[in-house]
């Protein structure tokens, strides 16, 4: 317990932070370093600093860099995402995956890749059209009176079983054309190149952006609805103005790395427990630990069938579901 609330101090907040960001600085280095081409930590510095032609220079700047840095942006988009679902639902269960949001992006990225496969820029805006639609059906099928976070989250499950099917069905009758599909709906970082990062990288730093930003109003938000609202809150336009954001970065997520599931589950409620639930604290801590996350499991997917690789969304399924069942099983949970 002196552990804990030490970590919890504004000094141990800080502490866990910087710890974060080497942690994620470190995956990043290892996941430029191993591969089919192993590089050491002094070739890969001076590639980066001296340019040097040569197939080391285009390996690292043209695969794995740009590769890593729309990982790091997943895992730091998902992770917040699941961070701002959390505490507006106040719910450790709630996130992209598990209550639709990120289904609803799903959905419209494959009815681009399916039926406008020129149109690449349309993915992202389209992925955030169908999270935001998402998110606004599931909040109207959740409003009484106002939203209850327990009916929303339920609403949320029910939509994201729906608009799965729907996916499965499109699939289904477009057999085809679904095998270049296949890594989205998994959920991968396969031939992701500076193109990727151009088109979403912007989507995701403006979330993350106004997510930090706005993160004292999700302190409010989450001492309850009467209370916020006594301490002169708007609720209700708070709660969809922290839905959109989490929407927004859900979107840009699923447009480069497509259906990566439990990163927005696991890595908050880990920080959460570390750090408790000031979300000052709590929304780029996360940011950095999913950062983390996702370049690890896809650095370990490289290389476990080596020289062919597994897609970083098998990896986090291995982790996910297991995590997920402890929650289930009635893990205590502290804010």
């Amino acid at each position: 317990m002196k552990i804990r609330s030490l970590l919890r101090s504004g000094p141990g907040k800080t502490a866990v932070l910087i710890f974060l960001l080497v942690l994620a600085a470190g995956s990043m280095f290892l996941s430029m370093k191993l591969g089919a081409l192993k590089l050491s930590f002094a070739q890969i510095i001076e590639i980066l600093w001296n340019r040097p032609a040569g197939i080391q220079y285009q390996i690292l700047s043209n695969i794995r860099l740009p590769r890593l840095l729309c990982g790091a942006l997943v895992g730091a988009g998902l992770a917040v995402s699941g961070a701002i679902l959390q505490g507006v639902m106040r719910n450790p269960l709630a996130a992209p995956g598990i209550i639709g949001v990120s289904s609803g992006g799903g959905l419209a990225g494959i009815l681009v890749m399916l039926a406008l496969p020129q149109y690449s820029l349309l993915l992202v805006p389209a992925a955030f059209a169908g999270a935001l639609l998402t998110a606004l059906l599931v909040y109207l099928l959740a409003w009484k009176q106002g939203v209850n976070p327990v009916r929303l989250i339920l609403a949320g499950v029910a939509v994201a079983a729906m608009l799965g099917a729907v996916s499965s069905a499109i699939l289904l009758f477009n057999a085809e054309k679904a095998g270049g599909v296949l890594d989205f709906t998994i959920g991968s970082l396969t031939a992701r190149s500076w193109k990727h990062l151009q088109l979403s990288s912007w989507y995701l730093l403006a979330g993350l952006a106004a997510a930090f930003l706005f993160s004292e109003k999700l302190n409010v938000l989450e001492l309850g609805d009467e209370v916020a609202k006594g301490l002169g809150l708007h609720v209700e336009r708070v709660r969809f103005f922290f839905i959109a954001v989490a929407a927004l970065l859900a979107a840009g997520a699923v447009s480069i790395a497509g259906l990566l599931g439990f990163v927005g589950l696991i890595a908050p409620h880990i920080v959460r427990i570390v750090i408790g639930s000031d979300n000052r604290f709590l929304l780029p801590c996360s940011a950095l630990f999913g950062a983390f996350l996702v370049t690890a499991c896809d650095t370990v997917g490289r290389l476990v069938i080596e020289p062919s690789e597994l897609p970083a969304g098998i990896i986090m399924a291995l982790l996910g579901p297991p995590f997920f069942l402890w929650l289930l099983r009635g893990c205590r949970y502290e804010a």
